[in-house]
Order: structure tokens, then C-alpha cells, then sequence
């Protein structure tokens, strides 16, 4: 029997709200209107897994449309990040002087609800109209970009022939020396991690000094057989592998299970590489915890793992000010103050979460 390829199981994903609940055999708590503004999109592999583990697992916290979504669109931000503040070409993302986002598509093997480029994505944003002359020009008038990092929507959802004009055509500029890509498949739906894809991740490294994969997984739950031998295939090809997790309020803000998914990435060869505190992003404030929650948790990590197994926990400044550490290691409380890259200040008013 045939394995179905990647694009026929993408394809078969559940994207009504309707035939989700006819499936699962309960009814998602979310009225027409959350789907409306936040579309659903579930693998069925996923799905069989949420029907099997149930309506309060992690799983369906993560991937089922909630209430939740409408009842705070008026907190938090669309762009919480500062993406089209730093948006220098189309689909490019200069934010960092040496390494650049590149965003080729805004299509995802799976709906994230905390997602936080939800309403960016969303919306059709014009960050992501594809002018690549325009990207390309911009790449090779500034030579201090040395790293690319593939972004989207999830890049792996391009066919393997545009993955690789996109590889040719920036091993092209002699300053790009790295390459990153930033995806969920592995987990969420690991048949795209054929020979195919293997084959370009294996090429791309003679052209490139270093070929990442950081792969997104935010419980243990979310991991399985197949998703396993997906992680091993990758680790076949050299890349190194990274790990992207994000805390969640209901989903993993508890030690256990942050050290029982960081063991699990050390067990796949995968270097655990960043906690994100939950941006305050439109339609997502449900997930948020506080500075002071994270840091106590994150705290707590080193109890049970050695420093090369904990990630780093950082925070995206709202507005684009970038990445920074967010644990303090001389208080848990946050002074509503954190330093950005440019060591300025920043205040942050952290909302109120949800009961």
C-alpha cells in the first residue's frame, strides 16, 4: 500500500468548522463568527489526535477555534512584533543588521490559535506580495546580512522546486552565509519530510556555512511515531536541528511539562534553542501569562536540566525593538521595564489575563 504524499494529506485537512465537529463528536466552542475571522485549518493526523486525547487536551486548546478569539479583540496587537515597521522589501524583514526574515508564503500545515501573525496572515497583509527582484536587489545592497531565516506561514509549505530556486538564487550573493527555516511539519504533518525535501537540505550545506531547522513544539503530546521518525530523517541530513516553543497559558506554564518536551528534543538530537513568552497578540490574549509567572517557571527548569538542555527564554519587544532575554535572574517580579537590543528601555503594560 502507497504512503499518500505530503500535498494529498495537506489537501484532506479539515477546514470547516462543520466537518471538524462532525469528526471529532463534540461540538468546539466557537461560534461561526471565530472561523470567519480566523479560518480553521487541521491535518486529519492531527485531528485523530485531538478526537482520541479529547475536547481539553492540550491539542485542542492549541488547534480548536475558541470563543476566546472574539472576546479580546480589542487587547493586544495585530502586528505585536513590529513586522511591517520593519518590513525593507516585499516579503523581507530586516530587523536584525546581520540576518533578515524572508516570508515566501502565508500558508501553515495547521491553524495555531496563539499564533502571532494571526491577523497579519489573516488579513492578506501586503508584506506578503511577492516582488522577489525587489528582495533580491535589497540583499545585495546590504552585504551585513549574512542569515536568511525562512518564515511565513511555514516554508516547507513550498514545493521542493521553489524551496530550491529560492537557495539558488540566494547562494547567489556571496554575504548570505546561513540559512534557517522555521517549521511545524515535523509534527504536525511529517510526511513532508521526504526524500525529496532531505535531498535539498543536504545540498543546500555545500553552499551554505550552516543550514538550520528549527522545528516548532510546544508539548510533548504534540509528538508521536511518526513525527519522531520525521525529527531522526532530518537529523540524517547534518542541519542542525533547533527547537521553538512557546509558553502558553493552559498548554505547557508548568515545570513538568516543559522539562518532559525539552528531554524530548535532547532525545531527537534537537538543540533546544527558545522559550517565547506568549505575545500580546490580537485574538490570542487567552494564552498570555505574566513576566512574573514565565521567570518563576523558567526558574524552576534548572532544578532539573543542565544548562545545555534549557533553551533560551526570550520576549519580542512590541513595535520591532527585537528578541531580549526576559528572565531576571535577580528577581521573578517584572518592574514593567525591559532593555532593548540598543540598551534603551521599553515599558511594557502587561494585560490582564483571562480567568
Amino acid at each position: 500500500m502507497l504512503t499518500p504524499s505530503w500535498t494529498t494529506e495537506f489537501k484532506s485537512s479539515y477546514k470547516t468548522l462543520a466537518e471538524l465537529e462532525a469528526f471529532l463528536g463534540f461540538s468546539v466552542s466557537a461560534s461561526p463568527e471565530v472561523t470567519a475571522t480566523y479560518p480553521v485549518f487541521i491535518p486529519r493526523r492531527l485531528a485523530q489526535k485531538i478526537k482520541t486525547q479529547g475536547p481539553d487536551s492540550v491539542l485542542a486548546r492549541q488547534f480548536l477555534p475558541h470563543q476566546n478569539e472574539l472576546e479580546n479583540q480589542q487587547a493586544g496587537f495585530s502586528d505585536p512584533i513590529g513586522d511591517q515597521r520593519f518590513l525593507k522589501a516585499p516579503q523581507l524583514i530586516h530587523r536584525y543588521p546581520t540576518r533578515a526574515l524572508f516570508a515566501p508564503t502565508t500558508v501553515c500545515p495547521v491553524h495555531c490559535r496563539y499564533c502571532f501573525r494571526k491577523n497579519e496572515l489573516y488579513a492578506k497583509e501586503e508584506m506578503f506580495r511577492p516582488e522577489f527582484e525587489q528582495t533580491m536587489d535589497y540583499l545585495k545592497s546590504h552585504p551585513e546580512i549574512s542569515e536568511i531565516i525562512f518564515t511565513g506561514g511555514d516554508p516547507f509549505t513550498l514545493s521542493d522546486e521553489k524551496i530550491l530556486f529560492y537557495l539558488d538564487s540566494f547562494k547567489t550573493i556571496p554575504s548570505i552565509k546561513d540559512v534557517r527555516f522555521h517549521t511545524r511539519y515535523p509534527v504536525s504533518l511529517p510526511e513532508r519530510i521526504d526524500e525529496g525535501l532531505l535531498k535539498i537540505l543536504i545540498t543546500a550545506q555545500k553552499s551554505f556555512r550552516t543550514v538550520s531547522v528549527a522545528i516548532h513544539v510546544n508539548h510533548i503530546d504534540e509528538f508521536d511515531q511518526d513525527a519522531a521518525h520525521a525529527i531522526e530523517r532530518l537529523s540524517t541530513t547534518g542541519v542542525q536541528l533547533l527547537s521553538q516553543t512557546v509558553l502558553l497559558r493552559g498548554v505547557n506554564d508548568q515545570r513538568e511539562a516543559l522539562v518532559n518536551l525539552f528531554q524530548e528534543f535532547i532525545r531527537l538530537k534537537v538543540r533546544p534553542y527558545y522559550l517565547h513568552h506568549p505575545d500580546q497578540v490580537k485574538g490570542g490574549l487567552h494564552f498570555y501569562l505574566s513576566l512574573e509567572q514565565g521567570r518563576t517557571l523558567y526558574h524552576s527548569l534548572r532544578q532539573e536540566l543542565p544548562g545545555w538542555a534549557i533553551p533560551q527564554y526570550i520576549i519580542d519587544l512590541p513595535g520591532g525593538e527585537g528578541k531580549v532575554p526576559a528572565h531576571n535572574s535577580e528577581s521573578h517580579q517584572f518592574s514593567g521595564h525591559l532593555i532593548t537590543l540598543h540598551g534603551d528601555t521599553i515599558s511594557l503594560e502587561e494585560p490582564v489575563s483571562p480567568s
